[in-house]
């Protein structure tokens, strides 16, 4: 840990000298590449740089206290070395924690999409009310989400919907969220008033860039056609919906939101350099989630991760056995605690899962 944490110092002290050269400074390539990971670099270079003071500072007060002669001074340099050595413990974890691998797709926006699962209608009315939920816990944090595509039911409910999520951190707030919802209460469609269960699916993808992704010509399909739904005239006269199909991945991706076929086009391109962003990246992370499983699951779409219960007013995620009775302010969006806890969960389970080396 102390190795590393060395290396970390090193770089930074070296770093911080480059931010200062007057060369680095003229080239803004450079330099915002050198200030970007300065930055990363910070935080866990100022709290080493802190551990080392207390460290120098307790064997300061450790050598006085066995050189001085007075009784009453030896006691106050010994209690406040014991003092250091406490903080130290507590510096110490910090720094544990800093030096665990950082999530590369934290910062990114993201796209979440909603699928109704089991359940028929009450299902579909399930999912619109998770897509509210989320609408409202973004606003909260000042994230954009912009619905990109929906497919609705007469009742307003929602089959499947796709939704973009700008801002710093967007992904870092809604990864957990990834997995089968399920919700337990009296549908509005029941007239006998039993209790059903349905479900619904949330996929959050980190949104990529350009350059990860590489698409070529060869291996897709565009289709355009005509859009369905809300829309006037437009809707009929103009073929303006996209439907892009990926023949190596099998995935595919419609956009129908704009009027404009190219802003359909670009939106869709952006959605699809996402899923096959996550494609690849899930494919390749597959050894390490094998070898330690978060206690937060997989982020599978296909794994139930909570259940939504009415009738009890309580909302369970299942990963980490926490329960709260608050689902009537929790489905409006305070989510807020359930994040929190689910973030714990996973650093606890890194934590668990990395050496306490000394050297």
């Amino acid at each position: 840990m102390f190795k590393r944490l060395d290396d970390v110092l090193k770089r930074y002290t070296l770093l911080s000298d480059r931010l200062a050269d007057p060369a680095v400074i003229a080239d803004m390539d450079t330099w915002k590449s050198v200030s970007k990971e300065h930055a990363e670099l910070k935080d866990t270079a100022e709290k080493y740089l802190e551990y080392l003071a207390c460290e120098r500072e307790m064997k300061s007060d450790l050598e006085q206290a066995e050189q001085e002669p007075d009784r009453e001074m030896k006691s106050l340099f010994a209690e406040e070395a014991e003092a250091c050595r406490e903080r130290l413990a507590g510096l110490k974890e910090e720094l544990r924690i800093l030096l665990l691998p950082k999530d590369k797709n934290d910062e990114r926006s993201c796209y979440l999409e909603l699928r109704a699962g089991a359940g028929g209608e009450e299902a579909a009315l399930f999912a619109a009310e998770l897509g509210r939920m989320y609408q409202n816990y973004c606003a909260e944090h000042r994230l954009k989400m912009e619905l990109e595509e929906v497919s609705e039911t007469e009742l307003g409910g929602v089959k499947e919907a796709v939704y973009h999520v700008s801002g710093k951190g967007a992904y870092k707030l809604l990864k957990y969220e990834s997995g089968v919802h399920r919700v337990q209460r009296v549908p509005e469609t029941e007239t006998q008033g039993r209790i059903h269960t349905s479900t619904a699916t949330v996929a959050v993808l980190p949104e990529a860039e350009d350059v990860e992704v590489e698409i070529n010509d060869k291996d897709i399909r565009i289709d355009i056609y005509h859009s369905g739904g809300a829309g006037g005239q437009n809707v009929n006269k103009v073929a303006s919906a996209v439907r892009i199909t990926h023949f190596p991945t099998g995935i595919v991706v419609t956009c129908q939101d704009e009027r404009s076929q190219l802003k359909n086009k670009e939106r869709a391109f952006k959605v699809l350099r996402s899923r096959l962003y996550d494609f690849y990246n899930s494919r390749s992370e597959k050894a390490r989630t094998e070898n330690r499983r978060s206690l937060v699951g997989t982020g599978d779409r296909s794994e139930r991760i909570r259940t939504y219960n009415f009738p009890q007013n309580r909302v369970t995620d299942h990963r980490i056995g926490l329960s709260q009775y608050n689902l009537d302010s929790f489905i409006l969006g305070n989510i807020d605690s359930m994040v929190e806890a689910l973030a714990l969960a996973d650093r606890e389970a890194q934590l668990a899962g990395e050496p306490d080396a000394e050297e």
